[in-house]
């Protein structure tokens, strides 16, 4: 099932979480000379034009970047985040997917190793990534994220940040998130992965959490941000959350000051909230 483009949804809330968190995670590996791996599990096509007719049926955009833009927010770690955002989007209307957003942080001598099993979004992550002048930094290969991560460990330079993203489009995709870490932490264990997921009624998505904790009880940094309630159908995201296996030590410090600007900048009613939990030794 490839139903799932994330062309439909764009710079939304979740958008915001994930790529705020990955650009600080990555900002903190490049504070060592030594060189990492980025590795993309699910990267769907790198850049997103917000003009077009897919990001324009929804407009999730506007609930998300466009919102922290118009905000002007205060926190220095936003500001420079949008910044940042500034200075690596092509002219007109667009954003970055996490590719993009990667490419343009890690340094010459990181690599990439980028996977997306969507045929069309492959296609055009092969251009985006061409356009950014990827070259022989990276890879890009159309196949199973999960599989793919696993071939992968341990990295060559024994450091490396993983960014684990479905579409949880399929029930299974809870399990498979939850049975890759495993086996990837098998591998290597002292990788950074970072898996996103949404934040839904659905028992899968609520207790998601809960099982990644029992992976790395004593090595882990859990961060949720919710823009509205549950609908009373059960249907619909009402937030996301990044989970995090050997966060850097100064993430949570960072999350402690930031989201609760992201959340008043975000809301969109009066019970948006973030939940951050932690055990970090």
């Amino acid at each position: 099932m490839l139903s799932y483009r994330h062309a439909f949804h764009a710079g939304n809330h979740a958008d915001m979480l994930k790529h705020f968190v990955l650009y600080l995670v990555l900002d903190y590996f490049n504070r060592k000379d030594k060189p990492y791996w980025y590795i993309d599990t699910h990267s769907g096509a790198g850049l997103y034009n917000l003009a077009s007719k897919e990001a324009q049926k929804v407009g999730e955009y506007e609930q998300g970047i466009q919102r922290l833009k118009k905000a002007k927010p205060s926190d220095p770690l936003l500001v420079d985040f949008l910044n940042f955002l500034d200075t690596i989007l092509p002219q007109g209307n667009y954003y970055c997917g996490s590719p993009w957003l990667a490419q343009a942080l890690t340094r010459p001598c990181d690599k990439l190793r980028l996977f997306e099993l969507h045929p069309a979004d492959f296609n055009h992550l092969q251009n985006n990534m061409r356009e950014a002048k990827l070259g022989r930094r990276g890879t890009v290969a159309q196949g199973d994220g999960y599989r793919q991560l696993i071939a992968q460990l341990p990295p060559p330079t024994r450091r490396a940040v993983v960014l684990i993203d479905p579409p949880y489009e399929e029930k299974q995709d809870y399990s498979r998130v939850s049975h890759t870490l495993q086996e990837a932490l098998k591998r290597f264990a002292q990788g950074c992965y970072m898996v996103w997921y949404p934040c839904l009624s659905r028992e899968e998505s609520r207790k998601l959490p809960e099982q990644l904790v029992k992976l790395a009880p004593e090595q882990y940094l859990c961060a949720e941000l919710h823009v509205n309630a549950p609908r009373p159908d059960g249907f619909g995201m009402h937030g996301s959350g990044m989970f995090i296996v050997n966060p850097p030590y100064i993430l949570a410090e960072q999350l402690k000051t930031t989201l609760p600007e992201l959340v008043k900048i975000l809301d969109q009613d009066q019970t948006a909230q973030f939940k951050l939990d932690y055990q970090i030794k």
